[in-house]
């Protein structure tokens, strides 16, 4: 039978202990006391996988407090980004602080459950925040459902769905590369709600909670996806989808998808919801 916790700690500290697999962040710190005149201490600070700033604070029921307290340490980590920087470069090295993508830091809040003043609220913020609903499943398992996920580049987004994925605007290519990008663009933006883009300079990330695909810029010849499949469990097609685990590539997931014509994206669409599944 599903239960919330008995304290709120105890939240905390299973998702702390396996933030990468639950959330796609990298822990750095729990209860990080803040240095302001109202004082503070966010409850977990991370990195996600394109290295945007991550704010996670937990409630163990229902608690409309918790998207603006949020907030809140939010203003204050976007007004010390030094402090941020230091705690990467203690924690990940000096390579992970040198890419912190200020331009998208996000807020994740995990609660026993919200109200739809909690899922309206969102919506009428400029940040990107999620809402994510946990229980307790028996003695060792716990389930995370999210309720709500808006970016604070909504807006850019929608009026962005006609451009190029990936690409900065002086780099766009002509032809059928570029509607090729545009209608991957348009496909993983439609899989559902709550789908986001993150942009960064080598790929354009696409995410719910976690990311699901990842998209390069056009080559000569054809679009790179990574995907969150595993490549073991398919019948890998040469020169259409590879098994890329433990070899390097800009983005996330370890199955590349490789795609050159409208087609390639048609028998695409079953390892994009895939991977959307278990993001």
């Amino acid at each position: 039978m599903a239960r919330l916790a008995e304290v709120e700690a105890d939240v905390q500290d299973l998702i702390e202990s396996h933030m990468e697999t639950m959330l796609g962040v990298k822990f750095l710190a729990s209860e990080y006391a803040i240095d302001c005149v109202e004082g503070g201490r966010i409850d977990s600070l991370g990195l996600d996988e394109n290295f945007a700033p991550v704010i996670v604070e937990y409630k163990r029921g229902t608690d409309a407090g918790v998207i603006n307290q949020g907030l809140y340490y939010m203003s204050w980590l976007m007004a010390h980004k030094d402090a941020f920087r230091y705690l990467v470069r203690d924690r990940l090295g000096a390579s992970a602080a040198a890419q912190v993508l200020w331009s998208a830091p996000r807020l994740i809040c995990v609660a026993g459950d919200f109200t739809r003043y909690d899922v309206h609220a969102v919506r009428e913020h400029r940040r990107s925040i999620d809402l994510v609903r946990y229980r307790y499943f028996g003695s060792a398992h716990i389930g995370l459902e999210t309720v709500a996920s808006v970016t604070g580049q909504s807006a850019a987004t929608k009026r962005g769905r006609r451009r190029t994925a990936g690409l900065p605007p002086a780099r766009r290519p002509d032809g059928a590369r570029a509607q090729l990008a545009e209608a991957v663009d348009e496909v993983l933006l439609g899989l559902g709600d709550g789908v986001t883009r993150v942009q960064r300079k080598q790929y354009a990330a696409y995410q719910r909670l976690r990311n699901f695909a990842c998209v390069c810029p056009p080559q000569q010849t054809k679009l790179l996806v990574y995907l969150k499949v595993d490549p073991k469990g398919l019948d890998l097609v040469p020169g259409f989808t590879r098994d890329v685990t433990g070899l390097g590539h800009h983005g996330t997931g370890d199955l590349e998808v490789q795609l050159r014509t409208e087609r390639d994206l048609a028998r695409a669409q079953d390892l994009f919801r895939l991977s959307y599944a278990v993001a």
